[in-house]
């Protein structure tokens, strides 16, 4: 790039504009970068949190629905499952973490009361009523869990982004333009040097043809004076 670029002062300034502009973002980038990666550990803890507690109800709703199916009969707990009349609702908003939207699940009628379940509480059992509310606990944390994981993959893609970035300031466009800035430097103290010498040449080749010019001048006063001289 150096080279490429031609060593005017005009040329300098641009550079060095690029450079202050690049350094500043730079700067904001990597506090970004930062920023971001704290975030992410906030979220990667919080998941690591869901994920227990999903697979803490998936073992509960297996060992209540294995339980009702085993002393009710798959029948039951089928017709109780088909009696489900208000399904549950999810919406989706977003909401933004350091420049990053991220899903905002909310969920509603998840959790019912038993005359919400829509079977009927002559011909079933606690253990229908126990599996059921062990599902209804199981989606609650499948969709926590989906919301903070997906959350966790778009703070992970922006950070590689971001550090992308960075690297491309630090490792490459930053050093290009201190270099190009080096190049024009020196080729302008050199076109410096160069004037100055050339200036001095000139300087000394007008001395000398003063002194030559003064050197004539000399000899014909000298010559005026002889000749006065003989004709006196």
């Amino acid at each position: 790039m150096a080279k490429d670029v031609k060593p005017t002062r005009k040329n300098l300034m641009a550079i060095e504009d690029r450079i202050d502009l690049s350094e500043r973002g730079h700067g904001t980038l990597e506090k970004k970068r930062d920023g971001l990666i704290m975030e992410f550990m906030d979220i990667l803890d919080q998941a690591q949190d869901v994920r227990s507690d999903l697979d803490d109800a998936y073992t509960d709703a297996q060992r209540n629905i294995n339980m009702a199916r085993a002393m009710d009969g798959d029948v039951a707990v089928r017709g109780a499952a088909a009696a489900l009349k208000e399904h549950p609702e999810i919406t989706t908003q977003s909401k933004n973490i350091m420049g990053v939207v991220v899903p905002q699940i909310e969920s509603s009628k998840v959790k019912k009361s038993l005359d919400q379940r829509g079977y009927g509480v002559v011909g079933t059992s606690a253990r229908i009523d126990e599996a059921a509310e062990a599902y209804e606990e199981l989606l609650e944390q499948i969709i926590l869990a989906a919301e903070v994981e997906t959350a966790m993959k778009k703070m992970l893609e922006e950070i590689e982004t971001t550090k992308r970035r960075v690297n491309a300031l630090e490792f490459k466009l930053l050093p290009d333009l201190y270099d190009a800035q080096d190049y024009i430097e020196q080729k302008l103290e050199e076109q410096e040097r160069e004037e100055i010498f050339r200036m001095k040449k000139i300087k000394a080749k007008k001395e000398e043809e003063e002194k030559a010019e003064a050197g004539v001048t000399e000899g014909d006063e000298e010559i005026k004076r002889e000749t006065i001289t003989a004709d006196d």
